[in-house]
């Protein structure tokens, strides 16, 4: 039974599932490092083979986050109708923000209390706009900043010594908001949410349950249903094994969030700046 919408390519689902191990494992070992005077993050630490390691591993997995962040802007070029440029890139299907994005945000604000309708939403909503493009500066900056840090050699050929440190305080700030992002709102946006409980698959899945679709993007809906794609876009839900297997490493994934969130919250007045 075809009762679930596409919504995801496998290639979008990879780059979704890259970025979301890179992440956990980018933020356990700054954590790690981070609070290293503490047993929490020697314990940590020692899971990655100590202080040095922990450093040596960041380094590595992030420049590979920034190759991987390199790769999906080319493939973004890659994916613009350039033909129709600009018009591909501020339809409805875009990620682009829209007057209509700010519009919904505030009547959807109204509605949380009562005093405004549900807005329609198309295929992306504000707050899926908001997650992409934080993501995307964020990983400009924290890239930025951390191969400064990491070939500090090469920087201070073209910057002063203090920049480094300047540089080391911009890069631990975005990640801390980054990860209270992801592992506060992120999570629970996708997966704590009564249309979504107990777990959003569509990143996983690549399809998203029609009747959630209906009620959250009604207006994304109604334009397929008029320009005839409907049809063609909708799938059967994975066999229960696969299923189980998203269920798993999804709640693994959250899990791990988590559990570096409520340590870091637990021995953050034990931490040396």
């Amino acid at each position: 039974m075809k009762n679930r919408l596409k919504r995801f390519t496998p290639v979008q689902r990879i780059f979704h599932a890259v970025l979301m191990l890179s992440f956990i494992f980018m933020g356990a070992t700054g954590l790690s490092r981070m609070y290293m005077n503490t047993p929490w993050g020697k314990w940590m630490g020692s899971l990655f083979g100590g202080y040095d390691v922990s450093l040596a591993a960041h380094k590595y997995v992030g420049i590979c986050m920034i190759i991987g962040f390199l790769i999906h802007f080319l493939y973004l070029m890659i994916k613009i109708n350039w033909l129709n440029f600009p018009k591909s890139v501020i339809g409805p299907d875009s990620l682009l923000p829209r007057p209509k994005d700010m519009t919904d945000f505030f009547q959807h604000i109204g509605w949380f209390f009562g005093a405004k309708k549900l807005p329609e939403f198309d295929r992306w909503g504000y707050w899926e706009k908001f997650d992409y493009w934080a993501v995307f500066w964020g990983m400009a900056i924290i890239g930025v900043t951390g191969l400064m840090m990491a070939f500090p050699l090469f920087a201070t050929r073209y910057m002063p010594g203090w920049g480094l440190n300047v540089a080391f305080w911009i890069h631990r700030i975005e990640a801390i908001l980054a990860m209270a992002h992801v592992f506060i709102i992120h999570f629970f946006i996708a997966h704590l949410r009564r249309h979504h409980f107990p777990m959003d698959r569509a990143m996983f899945e690549g399809s998203s349950d029609l009747a959630t679709i209906k009620s959250e993007k009604a207006a994304w809906l109604d334009r397929l249903k008029n320009s005839g794609e409907l049809e063609g876009m909708l799938v059967a839900q994975a066999a229960p094994l696969r299923r189980v297997v998203f269920y798993c490493f999804g709640y693994a994934v959250v899990a791990s969030g988590l559990f570096l969130l409520i340590g870091a919250l637990v021995n953050f007045r034990f931490i040396l700046w």
